[in-house]
């Protein structure tokens, strides 16, 4: 069953139909144009979240990575970014092989759809024209016919008129004879017509037209079977990104996984232990003891206990935990009635209103400040030194071998500096062509400045660690180095040093070829490997090409732009996506 067949004449539905059709392509180009919007700004709005959260690089983002659930977080955020990655994937792909491809063939099958009506409505008028020649021979077939039988039947007429002459029946057939011998000519012609006609009719119905409502049949298939690939197109556009995005989803759960509320506690107990002793228990004074001493003895103002003061600035630094001290109330004053006559056993009391312990205690918070002071006042920023001996004592002790960490690297380059220009040195003066011995002595001379300033360092350093009771072991350092003369010197933290041959003797100099003196640079060692999940093309510049299961070199870490440094064995670097490749880190 074909639409030549069995819709011979349904033109015109065949021609809605089709129309109808491209419409519906139409329509879902339109629908999969939004699905991308809505997936660009689905991608666009993750990662301006994610950004939103990304901390600023700072000293406080060094503290807080140190915690577990902070960086599980981070690894969080960095998934998300990937995932937002593979979002605009799937509308980039979907733009690409739906939109841009079906759109393309969109125009082509309107294009072919134009010819196959136009051929048909060219058959038509073909069709129409020949009936119109075959219904002008029929009416002129009819006409001359009629006028034949009139012509014929004026010759009998006026052969049996007796008043008529020879030659008028003589003209009256020749007449007749003439319009019969024309509507037989336009019988002929009328015939031969009709036979033409029949002739394309039967072309038209059974040839012309069904062949193209069959293309138009064929047409319409393949603009169902390309809708039904970019049905599937789709669908496999996302399913492609999948196994990726359940990787990142992955590596969401993992860095839940990997947070660990033990370590955090520690470390938050190794970032700020203060190394501060607790306060011991406080001793009791006893005020109701100036109550019976003699006026010129003590005064109920100002007590003579030595230990009062000392306490109270003690208590201040032991307690910081005190809510913002309270104004005393005012003190209690003596009632002004005359005084009584002195008793024999000494100089009278004064009358008070409440009992006199109060009193004691109230005129002893007029003179003497509050022992325990407010936990704001324990705020305050303290003045930084250079011994860190604002910092309580277990920071100290941290910041303190931190440092004297950093003077050891800082001396370990400067050796390692002298080294090389006491080789540089040696083969100037072999090879005095390569350049002057004596233009090296300005960078030797700086270079051994350095070195004793942060000899010194180290020594002042060290000297303040075992001052706040660290370990002498993190003080202690030996670096060997070639002085100018060829011989190898050990320095200690006390600026001496100890040879380890006799100064008197050379060492052996190791000489070289110039060039391998000053070889380029080692390449980066390795942080790690990866393994390629998928195939990538590195056709941009800057990134090389992968295959599934291959494996690189982590170089570079991911800086969170989607894109790892890596290196193959032969030697090449490049960058390639983050999310294609299983990265695993070697532990420090």
């Amino acid at each position: 069953m074909d639409w030549g067949t069995d819709l011979w004449d349904q033109y015109e539905t065949i021609e809605k139909h089709t129309q109808w059709g491209l419409d519906q392509v139409e329509k879902y180009v339109k629908f999969v144009k939004e699905r991308t919007e809505i997936e660009q700004s689905y991608a666009k709005q993750l990662r301006s979240l994610t950004k939103k959260y990304i901390p600023k690089r700072g000293n406080k983002e060094e503290q807080e990575c140190r915690f577990s659930h902070y960086q599980s977080f981070q690894d969080i955020l960095t998934e998300m970014n990937d995932y937002a990655g593979q979002r605009e994937v799937i509308a980039e792909n979907m733009m690409l092989n739906i939109c841009v491809e079906v759109t393309k063939y969109l125009q082509e099958i309107k294009q072919e759809r134009k010819t196959y009506l136009a051929e048909g409505r060219k058959a038509q008028q073909i069709l129409e024209s020949s009936y119109k020649q075959l219904d002008s021979s029929k009416k002129r077939f009819e006409r001359e016919w009629r006028e034949a039988e009139k012509a014929s039947q004026y010759a009998e007429k006026t052969d049996q008129d007796i008043n008529a002459t020879k030659a008028d029946v003589e003209r009256a057939k020749t007449l007749a004879h003439a319009r019969l011998h024309v509507a037989e000519e336009c019988k002929n012609d009328y015939a031969a017509q009709l036979q033409k006609y029949n002739r394309e009719q039967n072309q038209f119905y059974f040839s012309d037209m069904p062949q193209i409502f069959n293309k138009l049949q064929e047409m319409d298939e393949r603009r169902i079977r390309k809708l039904a690939e970019g049905y599937n197109t789709f669908a496999e556009t996302e399913k492609r990104v999948m196994p990726i995005i359940g990787k990142c989803l992955d590596g969401i759960a993992k860095a839940a996984a990997s947070t660990n509320e033990r370590n955090d506690s520690l470390t938050l107990i190794e970032m700020h232990k203060s190394g501060f002793e607790r306060p011991g228990d406080l001793e009791f004074e006893d005020y109701s003891q100036g109550i019976n001493r003699a006026s010129s003895d003590s005064s109920l103002g100002t007590p003579k206990c030595p230990h009062d003061r000392p306490m109270s600035r003690n208590r201040n630094k032991l307690w910081p935990f005190t809510k913002k001290s309270k104004l005393p109330p005012p003190p209690l004053t003596p009632f002004s009635n005359p005084p009584a006559p002195s008793p024999a056993n000494g100089p009278p009391s004064p009358k008070f209103s409440r009992d006199p312990l109060s009193y004691c205690l109230n005129e002893i918070n007029k003179t003497v400040k509050p022992r325990i002071s407010s936990f704001r006042s324990l705020k305050r920023t303290p003045t930084i030194t250079e011994d860190f001996a604002h910092l309580p004592p277990e920071q100290r002790r941290k910041k303190l071998q931190q440092k004297i960490d950093e003077l050891n690297k800082e001396l370990q380059k400067e050796v390692d500096q002298s080294e090389a220009l006491s080789k540089m040195k040696d083969v100037y003066e072999k090879n005095p062509q390569m350049g002057d011995p004596s233009s090296l002595a300005p960078q030797i001379a700086q270079t051994a400045h350095n070195m004793d300033r942060l000899r010194g360092e180290l020594q002042k350093y060290g000297s303040w660690l075992a001052e706040a009771g660290g370990s002498s072991e993190g003080t202690r350092y030996s670096v060997t180095f070639n002085n100018n003369n060829g011989s190898h010197e050990k320095y200690s933290p006390d600026g001496a040093h100890s040879d380890g041959s006799n100064p008197d003797q050379t060492s052996q100099a190791v000489y070289a070829e110039f060039d391998d003196d000053f070889d380029d640079e080692d390449p980066v060692p390795p942080i790690g490997k990866c393994t390629a999940l998928y195939s990538f093309a590195g056709s941009s510049e800057g990134t090389i090409s992968m295959t599934d299961g291959e494996i690189f070199s982590v170089v570079e870490e991911d800086k969170g732009d989607g894109w790892t440094r890596v290196r193959r064995a032969n030697g090449d670097e490049g960058y390639i996506p983050t999310s294609y490749v299983k990265i695993t880190l070697h532990r420090k």
